[in-house]
């Protein structure tokens, strides 16, 4: 499909960025993206609140607040009860309201595989906005969340998690990015993104290319969900991860003994995963302080970025 050529489209379709940009005037930008997907969790509550947390992430990493937001369900009705799917908006609703935006309706379908999600619409000044084409040399990478939600999901269903790593990887997929995007707005963010399903080396690829430089991940720093090594160990990898970990093979630069499990790791899909900022070198331990102040408490710089070759990813 051609390119749309609008000259108040800050953010259109052309790159890879989280959700489109539309100027409304020289002091406001409209953020709009939508996302939905499958349960990925046995409780309808919590599949309702990480649904609804995932689809506001791309607004706060385009530096936005989200202001409204529509219902996406699919929903089988003549197969399940109702009460799944009102347990599933109330879950919803509690992420929306807790972002300080309004549900404004919805729609909804009969179909026989359960889907949920949102449209979320949110403002931005048009000069703030966060692009995942702005990282520059010198700078450091924070990751506010851990990864790891595809293969502990994984693990979920094939009932080998505990409860409590099972109660952990909830409480961080329905957690906003709300907290880590209020602090990095109060210091300068030259590149931000989310990591979703392209896993942290999909979307820190994206970056890299998009900002036409290396990201150098210091691997020991990478937060980690709990016992994610042992279930990626056990092959308890989605096929989405092995997906994510072959497209992104012949741009990674690692040594010949790297962990093959690791890589497993760091291509692992993500579902509402962190935050991904690009921020002065000089700024990145205060940022990361307030962070954890604010109680994003798995916060950690993980690498930083260098010129010394255009969209390459350097594990170390």
């Amino acid at each position: 499909m051609p390119a749309e050529t609008d000259p108040n489209l800050i953010v259109g379709r052309e790159f890879s960025e989280d959700a489109g940009v539309y100027k409304i005037s020289d002091e406001l930008a409209l953020i709009q993206t939508v996302d939905f997907f499958t349960p990925i969790v046995n409780d309808p509550y919590d599949f309702g609140r990480i649904a609804a947390a995932n689809a506001l992430s791309d607004v706060y990493a385009m530096g936005g607040k989200p202001l409204t937001a529509m219902n996406i369900a699919c929903f089988p009705i003549k197969q399940m009860e109702k009460e799944v799917l009102r347990a599933i908006l109330a879950g919803g609703i509690e992420k929306v309201h807790e972002a300080g935006a309004v549900l404004a309706g919805g729609h909804s379908i009969d179909d026989l595989e359960l889907k949920y999600g949102l449209s979320v619409t949110g403002v931005a000044h048009p000069l703030k906005i966060w692009m995942n084409s702005g990282a520059r040399i010198g700078d450091r990478l924070i990751l506010t969340k851990p990864i790891g939600t595809g293969i502990l999901t994984t693990a979920i269903k094939a009932g080998l998690a505990s409860k409590d790593a099972e109660k952990r990887g909830i409480e961080v997929m329905a957690e906003l990015n709300k907290k880590a995007a209020e602090v990095l707005m109060r210091h300068p963010v030259h590149g931000c993104t989310d990591v979703t399903g392209f896993g942290l080396l999909g979307h820190g690829l994206e970056m890299a290319i998009a900002s036409k430089v290396t990201l150098t991940l210091d691997v020991r720093s990478i937060p980690l969900l709990p016992e994610i090594n042992n279930f990626a160990g056990l092959g308890l990898v989605p096929e989405g991860s092995y997906a994510n970990r072959n497209f992104c093979s012949s741009k990674v630069l690692k040594s010949e003994s790297f962990d093959p499990i690791l890589l497993d790791i760091l291509a692992d899909a993500q579902t509402s995963g962190g935050l991904l900022a690009s921020v002065p070198a000089d700024v990145a331990e205060r940022v990361l302080d307030e962070l954890r102040e604010a109680g994003v408490s798995d916060a950690e710089i993980i690498g930083s970025v260098s010129a010394r070759s255009s969209g390459i990813i350097e594990l170390r």
